[in-house]
């Protein structure tokens, strides 16, 4: 992720629409998977930045993060002790495997995402949870994906079938933000007839931001199921037996 993008994530993620209903929608999905070990859930945010979302995962257990970037784990407040420093790699020894592990808009950065996935599985305890968020679609590539350093793009099929050679089962996939397809395209196309730098994102006005915050919560209720949208989420739980992997 872009330094000048690092420093203005926490009021972005507190703040704009986009965040404010992707946070929505997983902790929906999360209260559905974790509803017969909530409150006593162990759950792992990978590459949780500053913990920002640590607050609102805190309602189902015990929450730990890790993270690489030393930076953003100094500005994580209460919740620096809970997140280890570094990459989920053969290094990292939790002590205890986990209800729930979240790969929220990581593997579009990763080069190598068969092998995170393959340690995040190894950490899932038996019938444990995997939920992973990543960007949708070659096709709707702009400045913003420069900007943050991804490497690709996702459709369905691609990150079910990433998520499976891990030795997971899959249950579910869905897009996300629908309607966000046709203005990602529009920049799309203004971006190749006007060259210039990526631009960071800031907050809409106000009015302008929770008038968005409601139509794509009402759009994920009414129409969650389309089969295209700006994201991809999927499910996976891994074998209640270890000796079935």
């Amino acid at each position: 992720m872009d330094a000048h993008y690092v420093d203005a994530y926490a009021r972005l993620y507190r703040e704009h629409w986009w965040w404010r209903v992707r946070e929505r929608i997983l902790v929906q999905k999360i209260q559905g998977i974790l509803k017969s070990r909530a409150p006593h859930a162990r759950i792992l945010d990978v590459v949780c930045g500053a913990g920002v979302f640590l607050d609102a995962l805190e309602q189902f257990g015990h929450v730990e993060g890790i993270e690489s970037d030393s930076a953003a784990v100094e500005q994580s407040g209460r919740w620096r002790g809970r997140i280890h420093l570094g990459e989920l790699d053969e290094a990292f020894h939790p002590g205890a495997t986990f209800d729930l592990i979240l790969l929220l808009d990581v593997l579009e950065h990763v080069t190598d995402p068969d092998r995170l996935l393959r340690h995040a599985s190894r950490l899932l305890s038996q019938g444990g949870r995997l939920v992973v968020t990543v960007p949708a679609f070659k096709w709707l590539w702009t400045s913003h994906d420069t900007l943050n350093h991804h490497l690709r793009r996702y459709t369905a099929p691609e990150i079910r079938s990433l998520v499976e050679r891990a030795s997971l089962e899959v249950l579910e996939t869905q897009y996300l933000f629908q309607s966000l397809v046709v203005p990602k395209l529009l920049v799309r196309a203004r971006e190749r007839l006007l060259s210039g730098n990526p631009e960071l994102p800031g907050v809409p006005p106000r009015p302008l931001n929770q008038a968005l915050q409601v139509w794509y919560r009402a759009e994920h209720a009414v129409a969650g199921r389309l089969p295209f949208g700006s994201s991809v989420m999927t499910v996976a739980r891994a074998p209640t037996s270890r000796f079935e992997a």
